[in-house]
C-alpha cells in the first residue's frame, strides 16, 4: 500500500486505472477505511476510462493517527452543537479538504471528479467550492448541506454509531459490533450475506482498528457547521446521490444538498441505506460514471 506525504501528514492510497485517463478521486465517510469502497466498484470505474484514486482519511486505516489529540467528550460535543454553540475540534473539514488537494498535489493530479460518501461527501463538497480549478465535477453520496434542522437519523442508527467500541484485542467482539452497525445502517433493498458482511468487517478490522479516529471525524462534522453557504458557490456539474431508505443521513440530506447546488441532478435510490452494498454496485457505477463522462465532454466543448 503506498504511501505520501502531504499536508504535513502521511496519506495511504491506492489506484487503478490508465495512468494518463482522467482521475476519479474517491473520499470515504466518518471512521471508515478507503476499502470501504468496494474493488469491484473502482474495477468497474476504471474499465470506464477513469483513473481511480482512493485514499485513507487522516486519523484512520494506514494514514496518520492523530494519537496526542488532546481526549474528547462526544456527548458534550453533540449537546453543545445541538444547542447551536460552536465545538472545539484537534482539527476540522477543512483540514481534510487540505489532505485530500495535498493528495492530489504529491500525485500529480490537476483535476479529479471529486466522488464523496457521507463525511467524504461534505469533504468533497467543499473542495468543488473551493478549489474548482482542481475539480472536473462533483459527486456526492449519501450526504448532507450540515444544515441544521435537518431530519436527524433514526434512533437506532445513531446508537450504533456513538457506542462504545469494543477493546482491540477482543477480535471477536470487534467483528461483532462492526457487524451490527452495519446491519443497523445497511441497504434494506439490497441486502448483504452474512457471510460478506463478516468478512467486509474482518478485513477492516485487520487492516485497522482505530475507534478513536471515528470519535475526532465526527467531531470535525459538528465543528465545521453548515455548508450552505459554500454550495451556493459550487458550478460544476454535480450529481447527488441518495438512499430513500437511509437510516443514518435521511434522504432530506440529499434533497437539501441538491437544492443549493445550482444545476445539481439528484438520484434517489430506493432501497438503499448508508452503505454502498455490492447490489448496488452497478446502479453506483453507471450512474457515477455517465456523470463524470458528461462532464468531460462539456469541458471538451467549451475548449473547443
Amino acid at each position: 500500500m503506498p504511501i505520501v506525504a502531504a499536508n504535513g501528514i502521511n496519506i495511504a492510497y491506492d489506484e487503478v486505472g490508465d495512468a494518463r485517463a482522467p482521475v476519479i478521486l474517491l473520499i470515504m465517510g466518518l471512521g471508515t477505511q478507503m476499502i470501504a469502497w468496494p474493488e469491484a466498484f473502482c474495477l468497474a470505474i476504471a474499465q470506464r476510462g477513469f483513473r481511480v484514486v482512493r485514499f485513507d482519511n487522516r486519523d484512520i486505516g494506514l494514514s496518520t493517527k492523530f494519537e496526542t489529540a488532546t481526549p474528547i467528550d462526544l456527548a458534550a460535543a453533540v449537546a453543545r452543537a445541538m444547542a447551536g454553540n460552536s465545538v472545539d475540534a484537534p482539527y476540522t473539514l477543512d483540514d481534510m479538504v487540505a489532505d485530500a488537494i495535498g493528495l492530489m498535489d504529491a500525485l500529480g493530479i490537476g483535476n479529479a471528479h471529486v466522488v464523496g460518501a457521507s463525511m467524504g461527501g461534505m469533504i468533497a463538497q467543499i473542495v468543488a467550492a473551493r478549489y474548482a480549478n482542481r475539480t472536473r465535477s462533483l459527486t456526492s453520496i449519501m450526504s448532507s448541506s450540515g444544515e441544521p434542522g435537518l431530519p436527524p437519523g433514526k434512533p437506532e442508527a445513531i446508537s450504533a454509531l456513538l457506542a462504545p467500541r469494543p477493546h482491540p484485542d477482543d477480535r471477536e467482539n470487534v467483528i461483532k459490533a462492526g457487524m451490527t452497525i452495519l446491519r443497523v445502517i445497511g441497504s434494506p433493498g439490497f441486502p448483504t450475506s452474512e457471510v460478506d458482511l463478516r468478512a467486509k468487517v474482518e478485513q477492516a478490522t485487520d487492516r485497522s482498528y482505530y475507534p478513536p479516529g471515528a470519535g475526532r471525524h465526527l467531531l470535525a462534522i459538528l465543528a465545521s457547521g453548515s455548508r450552505v453557504e459554500l454550495l451556493k458557490r459550487i458550478r460544476v456539474p454535480t450529481l447527488v446521490i441518495h438512499g430513500a431508505d437511509d437510516p443514518l443521513v435521511p434522504v432530506g440530506g440529499g434533497k437539501d444538498t441538491a437544492r443549493h447546488i445550482s444545476g445539481a441532478v439528484l438520484k434517489i435510490i430506493p432501497g438503499m441505506g448508508h452503505d454502498l452494498a455490492n447490489g448496488l454496485i452497478p446502479i453506483l457505477v453507471e450512474a457515477i460514471a455517465a456523470h463524470c463522462l458528461a462532464a468531460d465532454a462539456i469541458e471538451i466543448r467549451g475548449s473547443a
